[in-house]
């Protein structure tokens, strides 16, 4: 990158006037949508442009103080939820086990590297999938490919892209969060109670056990604290849990997107160590890294959720939805796969964190337990050249889908731990720090992917196949993920 277009791309940061919520408009776009009647487009986002936000500038700055913590290896991330969340799961039920899912593996994941964990739910918006096909084949029929409940509905009858379902969305991501919120104000989450985070419908007595001993080595320790009065902040009864979905509808996103003034915990703090000043991959010259804070007292804010990622189809440096990333406060995500250059990288990191912000952006990888030995470690030294402190994440689902002779979609827990495990050792080897893990799990017994100590084949899928997109870890499976992680920690230590 010659110095012509290093000033460029700092010009494409956030406080400059180049950009706005809808200036994505203006780049080619995929997986774009067709409406048929735009008069309906406009009265929907209308709506939403007047409706209140669902989450405040002062969580999303919360947010992205704990993920710098992450990014220097002083907590842990783990995010995790349905595939595609369907407006039917807004209902207490399906929230409260997908909760308790992720608290129980937040526990043995705090038991397993003795650090905080930040937690992030694929909830309250995870409504809009990417399609390779915009039609697909159901029982030998051609009709439009289920894009998610924010655009089409699953049944055959409701493939037709209904406008009003964007408002429908934001009214179903307001009831999910505001139960949410009450159930952690209510005590859902005081570890004080951790046994009534009730193991469901895991039934192995190994994972009872694992599970029931560091229930009891944290009860042993907060009866302790108890006793010598240092039990009285309050600290233990609650918890964060932010919200997260691809930002991949973008209608959605702009009308959700506002000026807002900037909260008294925003903390600016660019990277510490300066970039190179000649990037060994390009030849040019790089950003400076010590970029001054905004003077600026207001910012766009995506106010539909927390934390928001762009997809690995979407990803295109010059298209729209990295336009609309690059000008939002929120932390955001972007997923890196086999096809993404390290080159592709690094110029990807420049425009949307021209500040080198640690913790900004997480890059959560997914190549698959195949490739990752292969592309994992050119992508870390690639971005360690250009200055960046970012989170690395691993989804060791995406890159691991298979089908079935019978055609059905499903991942093996062998290789989902596979790449998880091989992403640890990499990062380790490499000297940086692997930040936290992306899965695509629920917390009923549904049976979408093989292997587990269940020892599910494919010919058991059907007994309880109900995703509407991709295969999900159950709970036993989900809770495994979570101890072998952290025995992969505490194995690290001393």
């Amino acid at each position: 990158m010659d110095g012509h277009v290093a000033n460029k791309a700092i010009s494409n940061g956030t406080s400059h006037s180049d950009w706005s919520p809808s200036s994505w408009r203006t780049k080619p776009i995929k997986q774009p949508v067709n409406y048929e009647d735009q008069a309906l487009v406009d009265k929907a986002t209308a709506k939403l442009r007047r409706l209140p936000p669902i989450v405040t500038p002062t969580e999303i700055w919360k947010l992205r103080r704990a993920l710098a913590e992450v990014a220097q290896g002083k907590a842990f991330l783990l995010q995790g939820g349905d595939c595609a969340e369907l407006f039917d799961y807004c209902n207490d039920q399906a929230i409260d086990s997908k909760v308790k899912l992720l608290l129980q593996m937040s526990l043995v994941l705090i038991w397993g590297g003795n650090k905080p964990v930040v937690r992030i739910a694929r909830m309250a918006g995870q409504y809009a999938k990417p399609r390779s096909s915009p039609m697909e084949a159901v029982d030998g029929k051609q009709m439009p490919s289920f894009r998610g409940d924010i655009l089409n509905g699953y049944p055959s009858d409701q493939r037709a892209i209904d406008p009003d379902r964007l408002v429908q969305a934001y009214f179903h991501s307001a009831a999910t969060l505001n139960y949410l919120r009450a159930q952690l104000a209510s005590g859902i989450a005081d570890l004080h109670n951790p046994m009534e985070w009730e193991l469901g419908h895991v039934g192995d007595p190994e994972l009872q056990q694992k599970y029931t001993k560091i229930v009891e080595s944290i009860s042993e320790s907060l009866r302790f604290m108890r006793t010598v009065g240092a039990d009285t902040a309050g600290q233990l009864e609650t918890v964060d849990l932010f919200t997260s979905h691809e930002g991949l509808l973008l209608e959605y996103e702009e009308a959700l997107t506002r000026k807002l003034k900037h909260p008294s915990n925003r903390n600016v703090t660019p990277t510490p160590k300066p970039a190179p000043k000649v990037s060994p991959l390009t030849g040019g010259a790089l950003l400076n890294s010590s970029i001054p804070q905004d003077p600026e007292t207001t910012g766009h804010y995506n106010t539909s959720a927390h934390f928001l990622w762009v997809g690995d189809r979407t990803r295109q440096p010059d298209h729209a939805h990295i336009e609309y990333f690059r000008g939002i406060e929120n932390p955001i995500g972007i997923k890196v796969g086999p096809t993404t250059t390290p080159a592709d990288l690094t110029r990807l990191l420049d425009i949307v964190d021209p500040r080198r912000e640690t913790g900004k952006v997480t890059l959560i990888t997914r190549y698959g337990a195949a490739k990752v030995a292969e592309l994992l470690p050119q992508h870390i030294a690639a971005v360690r050249q250009t200055g960046h402190t970012v989170v690395w994440q691993c989804d060791p689902m995406h890159g691991n889908t298979r089908s079935t002779t019978s055609g059905i979609k499903t991942r093996s827990f062998a290789a989902i731990f596979s790449e998880l495990a091989a992403a640890l050792r990499i990062h380790r080897a490499c000297g940086s720090i692997l930040g936290g893990v992306h899965l695509e799990l629920t917390g009923d017994a549904v049976t979408e992917c093989t292997g587990g100590s269940e020892g599910l084949q494919d010919e058991d899928l059907g007994a309880r196949y109900e995703t509407f997109c991709d295969p999900r870890l159950n709970e036993k499976q989900a809770l495994e993920i979570a101890f072998l992680v952290a025995g992969s920690q505490r194995g690290t230590e001393g």
